[in-house]
């Protein structure tokens, strides 16, 4: 069930390319709207449960939370950042590095054990994400390389969310999501405040029907099942699913945006997702 919740959240968020491309405002402000309703959904959902928040949880995890909250909130901004500077297939090259830090990171954080097919299959993940993002037809400038370095900063924030995220203990993926949420909308209001605003966003129903979702669904839903299953299954199992995202984005940006899938793209997602699956034949 773990690893089925852990697959469904990397649907979820593969698909929100779909939603965001008919949302006519900042990424940042997409980004703090997601953190603030997903934040308010699960408050929501916690109280039609009549659970109550384990603050006593929540402060047992405090020097994991705060961190990695502020580390979500900043993610967003970092990668949203390196869609400015450079193109949406190098900067998703970029934080799709995450899962290597999280693979080279895990046997010294975590004491997990590496071992060698897991590495193999990490490398041939690798080597499909060049394939997938396209980079391979593409140079760098000066302006290039700055997006480079907000996109391999986003993947450190994310490889260190999902590491963080495997140190707590005896907290619910409610209280967990929830707070993290909270603490990334705090982030992110001051740095949206601080550079455009919301002066330029025009509401109407179908901008709201789409912000609502996003924050519901791609976020609420989707970091609650995400965080919920990262914390009971290896980091090195974590990392090689997270690539399910970027394959079904591909796939689904080709067939419902009609944007060019050519053979490469294909090449890529073949060997994304079988090092995935040949990851998971390993005795664990």
């Amino acid at each position: 069930m773990n690893k089925f919740n852990l697959i469904l959240s990397m649907i979820i968020f593969g698909t929100i390319g779909i939603f965001v491309k008919y949302i006519p405002i900042s990424s940042s402000t997409i980004a703090l709207l997601r953190a603030s309703i997903g934040f308010i959904f699960l408050l929501l959902v916690i109280l039609c449960k009549k659970s109550k928040i384990s603050f006593k949880s929540i402060n047992k995890n405090l020097k994991f939370l705060i961190p990695s909250g502020m580390f979500l909130g900043v993610n967003w901004i970092l990668l949203f950042e390196s869609y400015r500077y450079t193109t949406v297939a190098t900067a998703t090259l970029c934080y799709y590095l995450a899962p290597t830090f999280i693979i080279i990171a895990s046997p010294f954080v975590l004491k997990e054990k590496l071992g060698v097919k897991k590495i193999i299959c990490a490398a041939v993940s690798l080597v499909g994400m060049v394939f997938v993002s396209g980079v391979l037809n593409t140079g760098f400038s000066f302006k290039e390389l700055a997006g480079v370095l907000f996109g391999i900063g986003a993947a450190l924030l994310y490889a260190s969310i999902v590491l963080l995220n495997k140190k707590t203990r005896d907290i619910s993926s409610y209280d967990l999501t929830a707070f993290q949420l909270f603490i990334s909308s705090l982030v992110l209001l001051p740095y949206v405040l601080l550079t455009q605003g919301f002066s330029g966003v025009k509401l109407d129903a179908k901008l709201v029907v789409l912000v609502i979702f996003i924050g519901i669904v791609h976020t609420g839903i989707a970091y609650m099942l995400y965080f919920g299953s990262v914390q009971k299954v290896k980091a090195q199992t974590a990392a090689l699913f997270s690539y399910i995202d970027p394959v079904l984005a591909v796939i689904l940006s080709a067939v419902l945006l009609k944007e060019s899938i050519n053979t490469l793209t294909i090449i890529g997602a073949v060997l994304i997702l079988g090092a995935s699956a040949i990851g998971e034949l390993e005795k664990q």
